[in-house]
């Protein structure tokens, strides 16, 4: 194994830094308080709840169920196996783009991936995108190499093997996992050699195809289809570029865009023969462009045929190679304007950095903060009643030991209610929790004991000096006019 290169290194250490320094700076959301609940079953009951409760594939969960046996289900334990994987990403989007365009390529993708806010965003949460995009980024290495050599068995064993965990990580991995199949599978000199390639990624589609039928009968990604398609189609692109929310968010993505597109546009004239580069190179770089266009088309022909799940995280992996190829065009640039493209790749990873601060900066383009909303409603008596979100029992459940929904005859007489409302916001809009001037119902005998009004939620107390009976009538409401969930807390045992 050869010396790493310092800027490598570099590179690698300050995209960890980025990613494991602020790892429990958030809350965990909805999504994450899930993967939360499904860490803390035993194996036999993960494997079980995941086809009601999920609809991705089991590897991820199956990864982070050792990993958190030996860091725990704390925010930080679980999202270290996401920011390890993203730091991963960042070594192997140098190895894909040095084979793009050499050693400026390599420092320009890593760079670009380090600073993407929204790599840096997954490389925080403790679901599966952080593991598709590192292995798409190696799944395109070994397809690459695989195409150089398209006789070794072994070479195609391995792309079959990372294909194989690409669609056991996401079922959207399909859609770069075919192209690439479908290329191998017209190089490949005979059928042993296509065996070699395809028995991997086959076996995986046919085991994964039960659970991904039992998935698509659940509701878990019904949600996607309340957001117009229109809007949606507007949304990746921009998300891509800045992040879920970003300051100066307008002009961060048009000046982002602008930095993208010098890339790629260079990238096109380096395939066209415009730019100089080697024929390897050029001809790795087409390739490669060539299967993400062919995944975004087959997203978008799924999204019109009827499957529509398009949403920014399901289109995740071409992300990544959709930034080194960007890194590869500003290296081809460099050859011609050195000083500009030094320029746009500095500008473009500035932008990205000063998104990420933005988001750490700012609790209103942070994720919902259950934990916050937990620590206003402190240590309170068992059995006292809780009026929150229908979303609230997973997240506020793993902050407030004992919790649980009110059971069906309704709340016994209780010395506190206490109300929760966080505003459940579509990505790109701000936070903005109700502020009632009072409760949503009068209720005899309590007097409100705290309020905490914060940025993104907020919650009221209310106490009585001796349990009270309340009328179902005076709980049909929450702090923002919505039907809550009634919930209560238990002794912990």
């Amino acid at each position: 194994m050869g010396r790493i290169p310092p800027a490598l290194a570099l590179i690698c250490v300050a995209g960890a830094a980025l990613r494991f320094a602020t790892l429990d700076l958030q809350s965990l959301w909805y999504d994450e308080a899930v993967t939360a609940r499904l860490l803390r079953m035993d194996l036999p009951g993960l494997l079980h709840a995941i086809p009601d409760s999920e609809s991705s594939p089991p590897l991820y969960y199956l990864l982070a169920w050792l990993w958190t046996h030996v860091l725990g289900t704390g925010e930080a334990g679980m999202r270290s196996l996401s920011a390890l994987l993203g730091t991963a990403a960042i070594a192997l989007a140098w190895m894909l783009g040095r084979r793009l365009g050499g050693e400026r390529a390599a420092i320009a993708a890593a760079a670009l991936i380090a600073c993407s806010p929204l790599l840096h965003w997954f490389s925080q949460e403790a679901r599966a995108y952080a593991l598709l995009v590192a292995l798409t980024l190696l799944g395109a290495l070994l397809w690459l190499r695989a195409l150089r050599a398209p006789s070794n068995e072994r070479a195609l064993l391995a792309w079959g093997a990372v294909a194989a965990l690409m669609l056991a990580t996401h079922y959207y991995a399909l859609f770069l996992v075919a192209p690439q199949a479908l290329w191998l599978l017209a190089r490949t000199p005979g059928l042993r050699e296509r065996a070699a390639a395809l028995v991997l990624p086959v076996l995986a589609g046919a085991a994964l195809l039960p659970l991904a039928l039992a998935q698509r009968s659940n509701d878990t990604a019904a949600f996607i289809t309340d957001t117009p398609l229109r809007t949606r189609l507007a949304q990746v692109p921009k998300q891509f570029l800045v992040g879920y929310d970003a300051p100066a968010e307008s002009l961060l993505t048009i000046l982002t865009a602008l930095a993208v597109l010098a890339g790629l546009g260079a990238l096109a004239a380096m395939i066209a023969g415009r730019i100089p580069a080697p024929a390897a190179e050029r001809s790795d770089a087409a390739r490669v462009a060539a299967v993400t266009a062919a995944a975004i088309a087959l997203l978008l022909i799924a999204t019109v045929a009827g499957e529509d799940h398009l949403l920014t995280r399901n289109a995740i992996a071409v992300l990544p190679l959709a930034l080194v190829l960007a890194g590869a065009g500003l290296a081809a640039l460099s050859q011609v304007a050195l000083r500009p493209a030094a320029v746009v790749g500095a500008t473009a990873c500035l932008l990205g950095l000063v998104a990420i601060a933005g988001v750490a900066r700012d609790p209103r383009k942070q994720r919902d903060d259950w934990r916050g909303a937990a620590t206003a409603l402190g240590a309170g008596p068992a059995g006292r009643l809780i009026i929150a979100p229908g979303s609230a029992p997973i997240p506020l459940g793993y902050y407030v030991p004992g919790l649980r929904p009110l059971p069906a005859a309704g709340p016994a007489p209780v010395a506190e209610i206490d109300y929760v409302s966080l505003t459940v916001r579509a990505p790109g809009r701000l936070a903005a929790p109700p502020r009632p001037t009072q409760v949503p119902a009068t209720l005899p005998g309590f007097e409100v004991i705290a309020r905490v009004d914060a940025v993104t939620f907020t919650v009221v107390r209310l106490r009585a000096q001796a349990p009270v009976a309340v009328p179902p009538a005076a709980l049909t409401s929450n702090l923002d006019g919505g039907v809550p969930i009634l919930l209560t807390t238990v002794p912990a045992s």
